[in-house]
């Protein structure tokens, strides 16, 4: 027999039989499903390996067992459960879904039946072959699209067809056997951006169909695309003992959930395949209060540089009063008394040589100056100088065989313990309780390695249980401080997940200080973060032409603006023009809120000297940057409004002179053309011209 659910805007069909375990086939039905598929569930434990043997997350014993026995569905939720008879797991598929949105939320529950404990060591949260089926593709005719990304290099997407990827093809007849080849991706310890992105897609080559996925855990992952004797599939996984340490002994009563993976499918490329993802993502937003967005200034990036003192800020928050700030965050160094502080910190107290008057006088300027107070935090560590090294217990803190973690000079909190947790929360509520501080950059510069065996479990689920505690402890500050607006940053986007986002209110998108390297970045982030999350930098300084202001500044006004740079030092010009691109954004922000991301020049692969990015909703804007070596022209598809008379106006800056466009119905594309020299950049506003002339 099939299950089939639907949410309206997606519908699961699952194949059920009494000699096989349940397959997800289909998650866009158009016609009859033809072919079984791989498993719903795979599932590695010890004594009950694979069959072919081989190191890919596909074949396993106990998916190969795993029989149905019930499933219960609502409006939102799809559970399926099924029992493996010699291991005595009881597996539970749970989906979840929101109407309209083309997308699931999915994960796997185990339990068990029975005496005897089992020893985990992977699981799936989605396994499929449905792609092939739904495409009306076969393996050759698909493309991978998958994303890497490193410190200040964040958010570089790539587009491999799936035979080049590593789906190697050869003659399964002849070996008895399918291909054991693999494309797999790994994210290990707690920068769960840290080398690669959570988020990938596989899209047919003529852009007609595409699914995506994203690992909404904020810690070790890994997923992969191979190929069995039963077809292709792509398996998505939290951490797993061959690749991060990872096991789990469940038993009666005593079970294991695997990490979440929201999973999207559409009629379309690439970008609608990014689009569905961002329609799921504001739809799992734990905090749904209406954002207003506000824009932050933040001391830090090209600016003040982790050397903040009174006699610095007062006038810098003056300035940035003046240009529009909503926010003032104070970032690394307040807390420095002599300039060695990297090892020292933990207590988290200001500083009485930076601020001779206290804290309190400069957090009652931002609050002068109708501004909120921000400060820098990095919480989960403690200095190996630091009095609370010594004061917390050994307990407190990753450990592996008896001995403390230690990692660029500091300690790391384990938040399963009560200690840690006692501590951390001291620390935000005494910041917010003394200094009405309501913003907190949430920075996070190490990592741990494999986790931490403390309480005798292997390190990869010490991991695990520190990252879902950290999870939990976030929603306590929330609760606690429900007008708190908290920052996701690891050394700029070094831990991008929405396990972290589903949480916090804005993602700092790089630590990219060079301005000519940043659009790249900033245009490919919503690829991973919502828009109005996505914190773009936009630091322009006294020193800048103006075309190159512009640039930095028009980096940042279709995600969040976030600003920094020296506008105490600019004259009333420069000035004014950052005031221009904060309220040009202001404007824009309702908008941003409700888009989706479309890349015209393209998503992946992209390396020219031309950038550009769009967003979608009722209207659309696009950013193109134009940096040095580019040519003076360059051709922009906008397919969406292929057929349209449109009208391409500058929203930022509102006079670009250097700048003209033409636009071709026929074929949905602008032409743009730029006069100047190199950097340069505007945003631009595509309106169909029946809009324009109402709107005029």
């Amino acid at each position: 027999m099939t299950v089939s659910w639907s949410t309206d805007a997606i519908r699961l069909l699952l194949d059920v039989s009494d000699d096989r375990p349940v397959r997800l086939v289909s998650l866009r039905p158009s016609g009859p499903v033809d072919g079984i598929g791989v498993p719903l569930v795979e599932v590695q434990a010890l004594g009950h390996g694979r069959f072919p043997g081989s190191h890919r997350y596909a074949d396993t014993t106990i998916g190969a067992r795993l029989r149905y026995r019930s499933h219960v569905e609502s409006a939102d939720e799809l559970r399926v459960v099924q029992h493996d008879p010699v291991s005595g797991l009881v597996v539970s598929s749970v989906f979840q879904g929101v109407a309209g949105v083309p997308a699931v939320r999915t994960w796997t529950e185990v339990d068990v039946e029975g005496d005897g404990p089992v020893c985990l060591q992977a699981v799936t949260s989605f396994c499929t072959g449905a792609f092939l089926v739904d495409a009306d593709r076969s393996v050759d005719e698909v493309d991978l699209v998958h994303g890497d990304s490193d410190w200040v290099a964040e958010s570089r997407w790539h587009r491999t067809p799936l035979r080049e990827a590593g789906l190697v093809a050869m003659d399964p007849t002849v070996h008895h056997h399918a291909s054991r080849s693999r494309f797999a991706l790994t994210s290990r310890s707690s920068w769960s951006t840290g080398e690669h992105l959570p988020c990938g897609a596989l899209v047919a080559r003529d852009d007609s169909w595409a699914l995506a996925w994203q690992v909404e855990h904020n810690g070790a992952w890994h997923w992969e695309v191979g190929e069995t004797v039963a077809g292709a599939y792509v398996a998505v996984l939290g951490p797993t003992d061959a690749e991060h340490q990872w096991s789990r002994v469940v038993s009666a009563g005593a079970g294991f959930t695997t990490v979440p993976v929201s999973v999207a499918v559409v009629a379309g490329g690439v970008d609608d395949a990014f689009g569905a993802l961002t329609r799921q993502r504001r739809a799992t937003l734990r905090n749904r209060r209406a954002p207003s967005l506000p824009v932050i200034f933040n001391d830090y990036m090209n600016t003040l540089m982790g050397d903040p003192t009174t006699e610095k800020l007062l006038p810098l928050i003056d300035a940035a009063a003046s240009v529009g700030a909503d926010y003032f965050c104070v970032d690394a160094g307040w807390y420095d008394e002599d300039g060695k502080w990297w090892d020292s910190v933990g207590e988290w107290h200001p500083s009485r040589t930076r601020f001779p008057g206290g804290f309190g006088e400069v957090a009652d300027r931002i609050r002068a100056r109708g501004m909120v107070p921000g400060i820098w935090l990095e919480p989960e560590v403690v200095g190996v100088r630091s009095a609370l090294a010594r004061s917390l217990p050994d307990e407190a803190f990753f450990q592996r065989q008896g001995a403390r973690v230690g990692e660029h000079g500091r300690f790391h909190l384990d938040l399963r313990h009560p200690a840690a947790v006692r501590h951390v929360d001291e620390v935000v509520d005494r910041l917010v309780g003394e200094f009405g501080v309501g913003y907190i950059k949430l920075d996070y510069n190490i990592m741990p390695g494999a986790g931490t065996d403390v309480g005798g479990v292997a390190p990869g689920e010490g991991l695990l249980g520190h990252n879902r505690a950290h999870l939990a402890w976030l929603d306590g500050v929330l609760a606690r401080h429900p007008d708190l607006l908290l920052e996701n940053c690891a050394s700029g986007a070094m831990r991008m997940d929405y396990a972290m986002l589903s949480r916090l209110h804005i993602q700092s998108t790089s630590d990219q200080q060079n301005p000519l390297l940043y659009p790249p970045i900033a245009a490919a982030a919503p690829a991973s973060v919502l828009p109005e999350q996505a914190g773009n930098w936009a630091y322009a300084q006294p020193g800048m032409s103006p075309d190159e202001a512009v640039f930095t500044l028009a980096t940042g006004i279709l995600g969040r603006l976030y600003l920094a740079g020296r506008v105490d030092l600019m004259d009333a010009a420069q000035r004014a023009l950052v005031r221009e691109a904060v309220s040009v954004h202001k404007g824009l922000r309702p908008e941003i809120a409700a888009s989706v991301p479309f890349w015209p020049l393209g998503l992946t692969d992209r390396t020219g000297p031309w950038v550009a990015q769009g967003l979608r909703a009722q209207t659309t804007y696009i950013t193109v940057w134009r940096l040095p070596g580019a040519s003076a022209d360059v051709s922009l598809p906008v397919p969406h409004l292929r057929g349209a008379d449109v009208v391409a106006s500058p929203v930022f800056p509102a006079s670009s002179p250097a700048w003209t466009f033409t636009w071709d119905a026929d074929h949905g594309t602008l032409h743009a053309t730029h006069s100047g020299t190199a950097p340069a950049a505007t945003v631009l506003h595509l309106t169909p011209r029946e809009s324009y002339v109402q709107n005029a």
